[in-house]
C-alpha cells in the first residue's frame, strides 16, 4: 500500500505573491504533490498544502521552513490572523497506510531539524507530550509576546534551552492531528464586534461546538467581516450544524451570510451537493476535494511502480 502523509504549513506572508509562488515552487520540488496553496493579504498569511510519501513531505517540510527563515521577518508582519512564527504552523496528517504515531514521528524529525536551523520549535495536537497542547494556547499574544524571552510557563520543547525566539522567524508550531475543516464565513449587514460575539457563543471554549476554534475579524483590504473558523473533526461535529448556528445568530443581528471559503483541501462531509449550496462554498470543485487528489495520487504512483517493475523484468 502506498504510504501517504499531508503537511499544511501556514506561512506569515500573503501579501507578496510572487514570494510565496516562489516558496511553493520550493516545495514542490521535493516531490511531493501540491494540491492547494492560497495568499490572503488581510491575514498576511498562505497556507500551502502538499502531500506524498513520508520522507518527502518531511523533507519538503524542513526546506520549506530554511526558505520562510530566509524571506519572511515578523518584524515587518502586520495581520489580522494570530502568529507567532514565519513558519507558524505546521501539521502533519495521516492519509493512507499510515497512523498517527507515523505522523507524530513525522512531526518530531522535522521538529528535530527546524530547531537545527536556529528556530524553536513547540509540540500541539498530538505531537505534543502530552497530547493535546493547543494552538490558541502556544499563540496567545502573538509574536510580540514573545518577542523579548520565553514565559517560565510556557517554554519551546526544542531546543529546551532556547530563551527567545528567533529574531526574524519566532518560532514553529509542529504538530499531528487529522484531517480538520479550516473555513470562513463571510457575513453582511453586521459589524465586527457582532462577528466577534457570534464567533465567541459558537467555540467549544464558549460553551459552543466541540472542537471549534472560531474568531471575528474584519478584513481592512476587502471592506468584509468575517468569522475564522477552524473544525478539528468534521465528522463528529456536523459543519452544517454550525453553519446553521452562524446563520440564526447572523439573522438576529440583522444580517445575512454571502459565502463560504474553505482554506486548503475540502474533506468528505462538504462533498455532497447539498452540503455545497446549503453552505454557499466559494471555489468548489473536484480539484479541491481532498480524496479525489489522494486517489489521483495513489494511482499515479501506482502506476509508476508497476511501470518501473516491468522495466526491470
Amino acid at each position: 500500500m502506498v504510504k501517504l502523509l499531508e503537511a499544511v504549513p501556514n506561512f506569515s506572508e500573503g501579501r507578496d505573491i510572487e514570494t510565496v509562488r516562489a516558496l511553493v515552487d520550493v516545495i514542490a520540488a521535493k516531490d511531493v504533490d501540491v494540491v492547494d496553496w492560497s495568499a490572503d493579504p488581510d491575514h498576511n498569511r498562505a497556507v500551502v498544502t502538499y502531500i506524498g510519501d513520508p520522507r518527502s513531505v518531511e523533507d519538503a517540510s524542513v526546506t520549506a521552513a530554511g526558505f520562510a527563515l530566509e524571506h519572511f521577518d515578523l518584524r515587518r508582519h502586520e495581520g489580522v490572523h494570530p502568529r507567532v512564527g514565519a513558519l507558524d504552523v505546521l501539521p502533519f496528517v495521516p492519509l493512507q497506510g499510515l497512523g498517527m504515531d507515523d505522523a507524530v514521528a513525522s512531526a518530531h524529525r522535522v521538529g528535530r531539524e527546524i530547531a537545527r536551523l536556529g528556530v524553536p520549535v513547540f509540540f500541539y495536537g498530538q505531537a505534543s507530550s502530552p497530547p493535546g497542547q493547543t494552538l490558541s494556547r502556544l499563540r496567545s499574544g502573538g509574536f510580540e509576546a514573545i518577542a523579548g524571552g520565553f514565559a517560565d510557563d510556557l517554554r519551546p520543547d526544542l531546543p529546551s534551552d532556547a530563551q527567545r525566539p528567533n529574531p526574524t522567524a519566532g518560532v514553529t508550531c509542529v504538530g499531528a492531528r487529522d484531517v480538520l475543516l479550516a473555513w470562513n464565513v463571510f457575513v453582511t449587514g453586521l459589524g465586527i464586534e457582532d462577528a466577534r460575539e457570534i464567533a465567541a457563543l459558537v467555540r467549544e471554549r464558549g460553551g459552543g461546538f466541540k472542537g471549534l476554534r472560531a474568531l471575528g475579524l474584519y478584513l481592512a483590504d476587502q471592506d468584509r467581516v468575517q468569522i475564522s473558523m477552524n473544525l478539528e473533526d468534521p465528522v463528529g461535529t456536523s459543519p452544517l450544524d454550525v453553519f446553521g448556528a452562524i446563520e440564526r445568530e447572523v439573522g438576529l443581528r440583522g444580517g445575512r451570510i454571502a459565502e463560504t471559503q474553505v482554506i486548503g483541501m475540502i474533506p468528505d462531509t462538504l462533498v455532497y451537493p447539498a452540503a455545497v449550496d446549503r453552505l454557499l462554498l466559494s471555489d468548489f470543485g473536484p480539484a479541491r476535494v481532498l480524496s479525489r487528489r489522494v486517489a489521483e495520487y495513489v494511482s499515479k504512483r501506482t502506476s509508476e511502480h508497476t511501470k518501473t517493475s516491468e522495466r526491470a523484468e
